[in-house]
């Protein structure tokens, strides 16, 4: 693609755009798309066109309404700059929604406009709406998990016995392998795959009329039933059902307008989600250090004044994303405490929240995918780093070696002040020991075999083997339910 000309004129744009250019991470991704003012105005003509669908089915409105409302439930046919100001007067978008999805109704059918938004309150819609976008996002964000997951078991396998040091509080502690790193990160990244699953398929559909109770259905519903009357007979709960499949959405036990659990799930899913991967950039951010050169991004980015550098920017974008989502999932759990049978305030507080949340959680599953698919392993690094401090990182198995031979008290004063000595005098550990007394009868193979890094992995293989062969339970799979086209 050429590059932009300078000279060109920039395209107009709202003076309140957003199109990600303080939000890297999200820029230009799919779930950026499926969750902008576009997405959520379809999803809610989605919500309302589902509405008359379920009505018409149980006969609350005539069959016929249904052409004129779906040819209308377009989001290109509406002014969206429009709504958005129009949506200040009543606090919400739905409004000026409503009277412009029915006008246009009107000039398609004027008998189909009295269908439109019947009896449903206007958080029914959007609380809908927002779970038909994080649907919809969600299943691109699992896509790119599944990805990462792919690659990693890929890495795991592939560096099942490759030492380099295991590092503890910054120092290095005992060796471990870049296999059973690689395995802690897929398990990371499995357990964030089930736990978004688990939230996106408990997304539930909400109807609830204006106070909760499906009162208004049981007007519209041609010929009414006494109270008590068996749930399978109730028109509200019939409605309810019927709503619930035609959105392919779950159907909720009762109206949740105040009972807002299934957002703070979601605020919760995506919040693990976003650590998940930030522990993952955490460890490139260290180890891909100029020091440290133990991996690399396959694609650095470059800087603004030293043309040399290669920084870690995927990993940078995840680690920034790690630290807002968790804030961003707080407000959405502060929303639980929602007073009465509709809150005001509370609902409110959710919609561009939740939104951030899922943009900036799927912006960092791409890009977790697209840095762990390129990543540079760098054995020879590993192995001089092992190397570096001349067996100290070991003396753990000498301690434990000897131990036998000396007794566990004696096995560790020798050991530590040899460490001490060999630290001090920048010389090797077995070096020391072979001057020992205590050690005069023990064979140089020995203390050579005591030091070595590399033989000194334990269970390492066996975890990533068993890792690796774990059931994939959460595997991906379709939902319960598809929504209607």
């Amino acid at each position: 693609m050429p590059s932009p000309d300078p000279t060109d004129p920039a395209p107009a744009l709202p003076p309140g755009a957003d199109l990600g250019l303080l939000s890297p991470v999200r820029a230009g991704s799919a779930v950026e798309a499926a969750t902008g003012d576009v997405a959520f105005l379809q999803a809610m003509l989605d919500a309302e066109l589902a509405l008359t669908r379920a009505q018409a089915r149980l006969g609350l409105v005539p069959g016929s309404a249904v052409p004129a409302v779906a040819a209308a439930a377009r989001a290109d046919a509406y002014d969206l700059p429009g709504l958005a100001l129009r949506a200040r007067s009543g606090g919400n978008p739905v409004i000026p929604l409503v009277a412009d999805l029915t006008a246009a109704v009107r000039e398609r059918d004027p008998a189909a406009a009295g269908a439109v938004h019947l009896g449903a309150t206007s958080q029914d819609i959007l609380d809908t709406a927002a779970m038909l976008v994080a649907r919809r996002a969600l299943d691109l964000v699992l896509a790119d998990l599944d990805h990462v997951v792919d690659d990693l078991t890929r890495l795991a396998a592939a560096h099942r016995d490759t030492p380099l040091p295991g590092r503890t509080l910054t120092q290095h502690a005992v060796p471990t392998t870049f296999g059973l790193k690689a395995a802690g990160w897929r398990s990371l990244a499995l357990d964030a795959r089930r736990r978004l699953a688990a939230a996106r398929d408990a997304l539930p559909a909400q109807l609830g009329g204006a106070g909760g109770t499906l009162a208004a259905f049981h007007e519209l519903a041609p010929g009414k039933l006494a109270p008590g009357d068996p749930a399978g007979t109730d028109p509200g709960l019939r409605l309810l059902a019927a709503y619930a499949e035609e959105t392919g959405l779950a159907e909720p036990v009762l109206p949740w307008h105040t009972l807002r659990t299934p957002v703070a799930d979601l605020g919760a899913a995506l919040a693990h989600t976003a650590g998940a991967l930030g522990k993952i950039a955490a460890d490139v951010l260290v180890l891909s250090r100029t020091e440290i050169g133990e991996i690399a991004e396959g694609s650095g980015g470059g800087s603004s004044a030293m043309p040399h550098k290669s920084n870690p920017v995927r990993a940078t974008l995840l680690a920034a994303t790690a630290r807002q989502v968790p804030a961003l999932a707080a407000v959405l759990f502060g929303s639980l405490a929602a007073e009465d049978e509709r809150p005001a305030g509370a609902w409110h507080a959710e919609w561009q929240t939740l939104r951030e949340a899922l943009r900036l959680t799927g912006g960092a599953a791409r890009d977790a995918a697209e840095l762990v698919a390129g990543l540079v392993v760098r054995p020879e690094p590993m192995r001089a780093h092992l190397d570096r401090t001349q067996g100290l990182i070991v003396s753990e198995r000498v301690r434990l070696a000897l131990t036998p031979l000396l007794g566990a008290a004696a096995a560790k004063k020798l050991v530590t002040d040899a460490a001490l000595r060999a630290a001090t005098e920048g010389t090797s550990l077995a070096s020391v020991l072979a001057s020992a007394p205590e050690l005069a009868d023990l064979p140089p193979d020995r203390l050579a075999e005591f030091t070595d890094p590399a033989a000194y992995l334990g269970s390492a293989g066996a975890l990533v083997d068993r890792a690796l062969a774990a059931d994939r339970a959460d595997a991906p799979h379709p939902t319960a339910r598809q929504e209607n086209p």
